[in-house]
Formats: C-alpha cells, sequence, structure tokens
C-alpha cells in the first residue's frame, strides 16, 4: 500500500461542518493510518468459488463483481475466507456474516445436572426430665365455731408422669447442596 500522506477530518467551525485537509508528515503516523485500510470487514456472500489459498479476486457479491480489500472477510458455501493481500485464507464456518449486522445479542443459560438434597444435624444438645403437676391441690381452711378455731387442712398439688424436654439445644449443622451437572449451550441470537 503506497504511503498515505494526507488524510481529510471533518472540521467544526462555528457551528458549520466543513471537511479540511491535512497533510502527514509523520511518517509513523502514516504507517498507523495505512494499516487501518488492513482491519477485517464484512464483505457479504459470494457465490464465487473460493478455496483456502486461492486467488480468485474480484467475486460476485449480490450479483455484483466486487474487489475485495486486504482485510475483507466473505462467505462461500457456509465457510468464512479472509483475504490478506494476495490469497485467501480459511477461518472456517463461524457465521461471522451474521453476526457483522448484530447490534446486540442475548444468552440464555439452563444448567443441566442435579442438586444434592441438604441435610441436617443436631451435635451438642441435651435432654433434662421434670415432673408436671396435673391439680394444684386446696388450701387449709380456718373457720370459728363458737370459741373456738377449726382447722381443717388442705390438699397437696398431685404429680403427673416425668416428661422428657430439650434443656439445651446445642449446634444445628445444615450441609451445603452440592451441584453435579453438565456441559451447556450458550446460544447467542
Amino acid at each position: 500500500m503506497a504511503d498515505i500522506s494526507q488524510i481529510t477530518v471533518p472540521v467544526n467551525v462555528n457551528g458549520t461542518i466543513s471537511t479540511q485537509t491535512l497533510n502527514i508528515k509523520d511518517a509513523t503516523a502514516r504507517e498507523r493510518i495505512a494499516e487501518l485500510g488492513n482491519a477485517l470487514y464484512w464483505a457479504g456472500v459470494t457465490s464465487t468459488a473460493i478455496t483456502d489459498g486461492g486467488t480468485t479476486n474480484p467475486v460476485i457479491i449480490n450479483g455484483t463483481s466486487t474487489t475485495v480489500k486486504t482485510g475483507g472477510m466473505v462467505q462461500y458455501s457456509g465457510e468464512e475466507f479472509v483475504w490478506n493481500g494476495t490469497a485467501w485464507q480459511s477461518v472456517g464456518k463461524n457465521n461471522f456474516g451474521a453476526l457483522a449486522f448484530k447490534s446486540s445479542a442475548s444468552s440464555s443459560y439452563t444448567p443441566a445436572g442435579t442438586v444434592s438434597t441438604p441435610t441436617a444435624s443436631l451435635s451438642g444438645g441435651g435432654t433434662t426430665k421434670v415432673n408436671s403437676i396435673t391439680a394444684v391441690g386446696t388450701l387449709p381452711v380456718f373457720s370459728v365455731s363458737g370459741e373456738a378455731l377449726v382447722y381443717t387442712p388442705g390438699t397437696l398439688p398431685t404429680k403427673g408422669a416425668d416428661t422428657t424436654v430439650v434443656n439445651n439445644v446445642g449446634t444445628i449443622q445444615v450441609s451445603k447442596p452440592t451441584f453435579t451437572g453438565t456441559s451447556t449451550t450458550i446460544t447467542v441470537s
């Protein structure tokens, strides 16, 4: 590629956009600008037979003879090729053409596999036995009969059977579920 010695850029002068041509004197700047011309770009789907290492250029794209520049990508028979300036190089069946015009992409992911059931265990706890009361009993009664004080004793509370209760919860250990899965395909659409 010949050295680029000038570049035309848009310039805003008091709200009016016009173009200005600048001379490029720096050799490194000229090289970098020239390299931009070699960036990959999508040229289209061709009906011209192309093979890896083939040199056919121009090719037919959308019914029109098109000369592909260095870095141009085309698709022929489901396979993509890049023009390196002298020959076609195969880059495989990647469907770059479909992706070249996408402005957004989304994906969905559904894990395939199983999750184990968590388990719980109790350690360090204790129990004790307590007695329950089934009846509270009665209080003693004092009364006067004539000049005498009469005492009638009350009844004691009645006790039920011993009951076992937890008196220390201790430590509860719950296992973390584990995932055992297989690979999943993420689709860009």
